[in-house]
C-alpha cells in the first residue's frame, strides 16, 4: 500500500507527539545521524519536538509525515526549514529524515523528499542544502534524486560509537512553481 504522506500544521503535530517521540527513538537507537545521541532522554526528546513546534507556528518549518494506511501508524517523518533572512528566501534546508526501522528499503524516504521538494516549490524555495553523515546509504539516496555533492566537512559531530565523524554536504536547484510565501 502506498503510505498517506501530509504536511502536518503544529497542531496536528502537537497531537503526535507520542509517535513522533517514538520515532526519533528509534531513528538514535538504530544508529541514525540525526543530532543525538543514544540513549535518548525522553525530556531531551521532548525538547526537541517543542522547538519543532513553535518553529512551524513561526512559519519557519514544515513537517511532513508519512502514515500507514488503514492503521494510521506514523513510519517516517522529513523536514523544510526555511530561511528568513530578506536575501535568502529561496533556500531551504531539508533536516532530520526520520524513517522507522520496519518501513525502511521501501522507498518512503524518496516518496517523503520529493513531497517536501513539492512544498518547497510551492513556497518559491528553489535552492535545498542537506547534511548527512559521510558514507551513509542515505548519500546514495540524495544523488539519486539529483543532489549534488558540496564537499565533505571532518569531525563535524560525534557518531554513535563516540567517536569524530564526517558530513557530507549537499544541495539541489529545483524549478519554482510558486512564489515566496509565508
Amino acid at each position: 500500500m502506498t503510505p498517506l504522506i501530509t504536511s502536518l500544521s503544529a497542531a496536528e503535530a502537537r497531537a503526535l507527539l507520542p509517535q513522533l517521540h517514538a520515532l526519533l527513538h528509534d531513528a538514535v537507537d538504530s544508529g541514525a545521524a540525526v543530532g543525538f545521541l543514544p540513549p535518548l532522554a525522553t525530556a531531551e526528546a521532548q525538547d526537541y519536538w517543542h522547538s519543532v513546534f513553535g518553529a512551524m507556528e513561526a512559519g519557519h518549518r514544515l513537517l511532513l509525515i508519512a502514515r500507514q494506511p488503514g492503521t494510521g501508524a506514523l513510519l517516517a517523518t522529513v523536514q523544510l526549514d526555511l530561511a528568513t533572512r530578506p536575501n535568502s528566501l529561496l533556500r531551504a534546508e531539508v533536516s532530520k529524515l526520520l524513517v522507522h526501522r520496519q518501513a525502511r528499503r521501501q522507498g518512503l524516504a524518496r516518496q517523503l523528499l520529493l513531497a517536501l521538494e513539492g512544498h518547497a516549490r510551492a513556497l518559491g524555495r528553489t535552492t535545498l542544502v542537506l547534511d548527512t553523515r559521510q558514507g551513509d546509504i542515505a548519500e546514495q539516496l540524495y544523488q539519486s534524486l539529483g543532489y549534488v555533492f558540496v564537499g565533505s566537512i571532518p569531525a563535524y559531530f560525534i557518531n554513535f560509537d563516540g567517536q569524530p565523524h564526517a558530513t557530507a554536504v549537499y544541495y539541489k536547484l529545483l524549478v519554482a512553481t510558486g512564489g515566496v510565501s509565508r
